[in-house]
């Protein structure tokens, strides 16, 4: 019986996290008046792996040209323009940020940039907002443990890949003794946790790629 509550007590906090999702104020920094140039700073800089390896990244997304793509968590919209240019001609990139800043930020980008197949959406905590059977891939970068609701977001994703379409997910790795501190903290499952959740919601588990190493980069499946 004491082992019993010993095994309960150690594996709450992940049982915990599984249910429950993020930290409610996890996306409160997004939300109010963000710093627009300085979160770009942030997250487009050769310190960040994601963006050291964007062109490998990209090529391993298999992003072609005249797909419908989703980048769910676009941030300053980094890959949301990588994709724009690679799926043309006659593809469509919907831009999908909780932070109307960033997506006001994107569209201006897209603009500049002379990209008119970009669609930028302000979604819910619980939704992504993004139309029904409108995508063949979406594209998680560092947004996965932000999820507030994962079951309820996860359920709008699946709604919005089309049969056979494809989700990337790439996340911090949370691997105690080798994992900062910090991050261990603010990451909410480790990567064979969120695999299994992503699994519960209906995804088909396809393959990791060895791409990174602070991250970790799987593929799933809607059946």
């Amino acid at each position: 019986m004491k082992r019993a509550l010993w095994l309960i007590a150690l594996l709450w906090p992940a049982l915990a996290a599984a249910q429950h999702g993020a930290r409610p104020d996890i996306n409160a920094p997004f939300l109010v008046d963000p710093d627009v140039t300085r979160w770009k700073k942030n997250l487009e800089n050769e310190g960040r792996e994601v963006y050291a390896k964007r062109n490998e990244i990209l090529a391993a997304a298999g992003v072609k040209p005249g797909m419908a793509v989703a980048d769910v968590g676009a941030g300053t919209g980094l890959f949301t323009m990588m994709f724009a240019q690679a799926v043309k001609p006659g593809g469509r990139v919907y831009a999908v940020d909780i932070s109307q800043a960033f997506i006001e930020h994107i569209r201006e980008t897209a603009k500049a940039q002379g990209l008119d197949n970009v669609t930028g959406i302000v979604n819910g905590a619980a939704d992504t907002k993004l139309p029904e059977a409108s995508v063949e891939l979406v594209y998680l970068c560092d947004t996965y443990h932000h999820f507030e609701h994962p079951q309820e977001v996860l359920a709008s994703i699946r709604r919005a890949l089309r049969p056979g379409g494809r989700m990337v997910v790439i996340d911090f790795e949370k691997i105690p003794g080798e994992t900062h501190t910090q991050r261990i903290d603010h990451v909410r499952l480790d990567k064979g946790a969120a695999i299994k959740e992503i699994e519960a919601a209906g995804f088909r588990f396809l393959e990791e790629k060895k791409l990174l190493r602070e991250n970790y980069f799987v593929v799933f499946l809607r059946p």
